[in-house]
């Protein structure tokens, strides 16, 4: 890091390198301590890594617009690839009505009927698991095959093709940063992934009950239009399943390399939710967002021009020693509300009950049946543009 004589700090990292999408910690410490506000030179947008900043930042939807596009596109002067998210990328007013309408779809109490059934799924899916060698991938076994299970029924989704679903979402988290080979490699399919996500988005295509049909059913009481309610349910179908994939890994793989940790939800399983919070502080699946200034604005001395890029780095906020003690260590006696790895404000995840709801059925019926849980082996990332995930991660299980 340099300093320029406006006192910005400017970087020549690149974090969207494979060195750095494979461990970004070292990077993410550098940009804390150059300060508020970092110049990326290779991309020439501004950087921010402290809590404190990205919070500010995600809350102030006036002057950080999501509605360019929350990637390294933007949106006023390049063309996006697909018709942008109502919720993602839109900022009021156009926001307003998309983001109340699936906020009552998802809402806590609307998604308590799903409770008891998804506790049944999570029951069956362990005790089949437990049934064969107690040495597995816990990525596709448990990670991936419990939201696989249990979301797309959610929705109503046809049960054919779910497989699609990872691909599409892996791509487009890719496509919020550069075309480098991550989204070179993922363009390859994604006109063919993209027509059969989009096609599953109509009325006809959904069941009849299901958070699919809850959205439409907006459209007959004149809530939204019908031609915002199929993107509403692309939303759904976008976001809803690699992000909770790869948090329900963080918070194996946090509880595999933390024995403590899992003896303590053994011991009180209302730790569940809390675990999940913590494991999402910790490993953020989401670790980054752009955002695009709309006017001439000032941090710490350095003016962000109008127009330019702003890319908030979510996990570095999380492990801000200015905010979190000890920041680096999974610890469920912590309070982790108030991470941001849900983002903030008005664009903070719609969909984060459900994922809480989906990570901790799965982690209590785990901890019914396991003792001990640990890495057999060493795991493996899966590098995305913007998400924080595992390829594989052997586990090695002792039963309860």
């Amino acid at each position: 890091m340099t300093i320029t004589d406006t006192q910005a700090a400017v970087s020549t990292d690149d974090p969207f390198s494979t060195e750095i999408l494979e461990d970004p910690l070292p990077f993410q410490q550098r940009l804390r301590e150059a300060g508020e506000v970092v110049r990326l030179e290779k991309y020439d947008v501004h950087a921010m890594g402290r809590y404190e900043t990205v919070r500010s930042a995600l809350v102030n939807w006036q002057e950080f617009q999501s509605a360019a596009g929350v990637g390294l596109s933007n949106f006023t002067r390049e063309k996006p690839w697909r018709p942008p998210s109502l919720l993602l990328e839109a900022d009021p007013p156009h926001h307003n009505a998309p983001r109340e309408v699936l906020a009552k779809v998802l809402s806590p109490r609307s998604i308590r009927a799903l409770e008891p059934m998804w506790a049944d799924d999570a029951e069956r899916l362990v005790d089949d698991l437990l049934g064969g060698p107690l040495e597995f991938d816990a990525v596709p076994e448990l990670a991936e095959a419990f939201p696989l299970r249990v979301f797309p029924d959610a929705v109503g989704l046809p049960g054919s093709d779910r497989d699609h679903l990872l691909p599409y979402g892996d791509h487009l988290f890719n496509t919020f940063g550069p075309e480098n080979s991550l989204v070179q490699r993922g363009a390859q399919r994604a006109p063919e992934l993209s027509a059969w996500v989009n096609a599953q988005c109509s009325r006809e295509s959904l069941a009849a009950t299901g958070f699919g049909a809850d959205i439409w059913a907006a459209t007959d009481r004149g809530d939204i239009t019908t031609a915002q309610a199929p993107l509403i349910v692309r939303s759904l179908l976008s976001a809803g399943v690699d992000t909770t994939v790869h948090a329900i890994g963080a918070v194996l793989h946090a509880f595999a390399t933390h024995p403590a940790q899992w003896e303590a939800l053994r011991s009180d399983p209302r730790l569940a939710r809390r675990a999940f919070d913590e494991a999402i502080r910790l490993e953020s699946p989401v670790q980054t967002f752009f955002r695009t200034t709309t006017r001439d604005v000032e941090l710490d001395g350095t003016v962000i021009p109008e127009g330019h890029k702003i890319l908030m780095f979510l996990g570095s906020a999380n492990r801000d020693p200015r905010r979190w003690d000890n920041p680096d260590e999974f610890d469920l006696s912590r309070d982790p509300s108030g991470h941001v790895g849900f983002g903030m404000g008005i664009h903070q995840c719609v969909g984060q009950h459900v994922a809480r709801l989906e990570a901790a059925t799965l982690i209590t019926a785990l901890a019914r049946r396991v003792r001990t849980i640990e890495l057999s082996d060493r795991p493996r990332r899966h590098l995305n543009n913007t998400l924080r995930a595992w390829e594989s991660m052997p586990v090695r299980v002792t039963l309860a």
